[in-house]
């Protein structure tokens, strides 16, 4: 089905810019004030309703006077535009939060959506590397200067605790308590959680906070005043972002020569899989990853049964029928017992 592309227009022939109603407007300033939501996860959502929004006002349609049908049809029209099943539910997802928050906050009678069955959306496994991968991803960091100190402690640091990239790059200097190896992250939501660290991550954090460290990093400029606490600066004495400490995790993944295995949350999936593996109670590791629900986590079991699988498969003898059985003397054969 297609459908015209509706845009403004100005009295000097330029286009304007697609505005979201008021009522989707004040839905994301929701979204920002009471949830916390963060900037990457408010500008998907503003994607994700103007292109809704252009849809409902082609038919004529409101967030007021949407029914399921109007809903489907528009799922429908995404799904047949080739978008992928993973996009259409967070499509879905930020169309769910508007009309559920018209009908709670701003008076409309109904949330059309209540009715309406998201896409199936199938469900890979975690990629983790292996325990030797995580050694030589930890030891690619060559040398002792102040950026070298800081890429060792990110590395370890993130495999350490699980966090986040987002989180890790947010933290201050207050956040850790290195005589109790432990450290408050703060997760979707601004939820926080005390999580421990091991003696590799505070050995490497301990380097880099020395003063071969961030001091010299600091030190080379005057930082403004929301930098001057973070944990991880910048070779210009800013704040980490997100994509810089990616781009750290990225760079020497290249150099061990796992580039092709490393994702943003490859040492996040990775911690949770070896925890796993190696015993770790699965309320545990929730509780470690920030996860709301059991259910999220429980993916990394699976993810533990398929490298014992593997395991299993690999090692046992009878494990497949296409396996020969150990080679010894047939009954009745030579050697064969009376």
């Amino acid at each position: 089905m297609a459908r015209p592309r509706s845009q403004g227009s100005r009295t000097d022939g330029a286009v304007e810019p697609r505005q979201l109603s008021p009522d989707a407007e004040e839905y994301l300033s929701f979204l920002v004030v009471e949830r916390g939501r963060a900037p990457s996860s408010i500008a998907s959502y503003r994607r994700d309703l103007l292109a809704y929004e252009e849809y409902l006002e082609w038919r004529g349609d409101g967030v007021a006077t949407v029914d399921a049908a109007t809903v489907r049809s528009y799922l429908a029209m995404l799904e047949a535009s080739g978008l992928a099943a993973s996009s259409r539910a967070r499509s879905l997802a930020a169309i769910r939060g508007l009309h559920g928050f018209a009908h709670a906050e701003r008076g409309v009678p109904r949330d059309p959506t209540v009715e309406v069955e998201g896409p199936r959306v199938p469900q890979g496994l975690p990629k983790a590397l292996s325990e030797e991968e995580i050694g030589r991803l930890l030891g690619a960091v060559r040398g002792d200067d102040a950026k070298a100190l800081r890429d060792r402690a990110v590395l370890e640091l993130l495999y350490a605790t699980g966090a986040r990239i987002s989180e890790v790059a947010g933290l201050d200097v207050r956040d850790l308590d290195l005589e109790a190896r432990l450290v408050r992250l703060f997760g979707k939501g601004s939820k926080e959680r005390i999580v421990p660290m091991g003696r590799p991550s505070v050995a490497a954090v301990r380097e880099w906070l020395g003063p071969r460290g961030r001091p010299k990093l600091v030190g080379a400029t005057r930082p403004r005043r929301e930098d001057a606490d973070a944990l991880f600066v910048s070779s210009r004495g800013a704040r980490l972002g997100r994509q810089a400490a990616w781009t750290i995790v990225r760079r020497h993944a290249v150099a061990s020569g796992l580039a092709d295995k490393v994702s943003p949350h490859v040492l996040r999936h990775s911690c949770a899989t070896h925890m796993l593996d190696h015993g770790a109670d699965i309320r545990v590791v929730q509780e470690m990853l920030g996860h709301a629900s059991i259910t999220t986590t429980q993916v990394y079991t699976r993810v533990s049964q398929e490298h014992l699988r593997r395991a299993y498969l690999a090692a046992h003898p009878r494990s497949s029928v296409s396996r020969r059985a150990p080679s010894g003397p047939r009954r009745g054969g030579a050697g064969a017992p009376p």
